[in-house]
């Protein structure tokens, strides 16, 4: 496969999630460092995130429960700023304290800075047009550069 014609690399699993993080740290370092070394990484835009928050405590020994309260996701080359935080999280993790944003919202970042307008974003399922974004759903400006 040819570099350009990557679309997407998605790193999915159901069972042991550290493991598959810690496998994951150095590979997805060395792609962001090559991005940058081949003048790649303001062309593409990585997007960093999980399918969930996860609860601050232990769930039956078995791991951490999903939380939808709370959830944390990082973004890299693209156009968006490096080392931003924004927002925040209650002492234990568990729920936003600062007013929340939603998944709609990093949908729409990703919308954006791909150059495509989330207001116009339809499929057609059963002959009903459905949005990809939630209608109020906006870029987070202090993420763009």
């Amino acid at each position: 496969m040819k570099r350009h014609e990557c679309r997407a690399i998605r790193v999915s699993g159901q069972y042991g999630h550290a493991p598959l993080c810690r496998q994951t740290d150095k590979p997805i370092a060395g792609l962001i460092r090559d991005l940058k070394q081949r003048g790649m990484l303001e062309l593409t835009l990585v997007v960093w995130t999980s399918d969930f928050g996860r609860t601050p405590w232990s769930q039956n020994t078995i791991g951490r429960d999903h939380n939808p309260k709370g959830f944390t996701f990082w973004l890299a080359g693209g156009g968006v700023k490096g080392g931003t935080v924004h927002r925040a999280n209650d002492e234990v993790g568990y729920r936003a304290v600062e007013p929340p944003h939603y998944i709609a919202d990093l949908q729409a970042i990703i919308l954006h800075q791909s150059g495509l307008d989330a207001e116009l974003m339809e499929v057609s399922i059963d002959g009903r047009p459905v949005r990809l974004v939630y209608r109020f759903a906006e870029p987070i400006h202090e993420f763009l550069s």
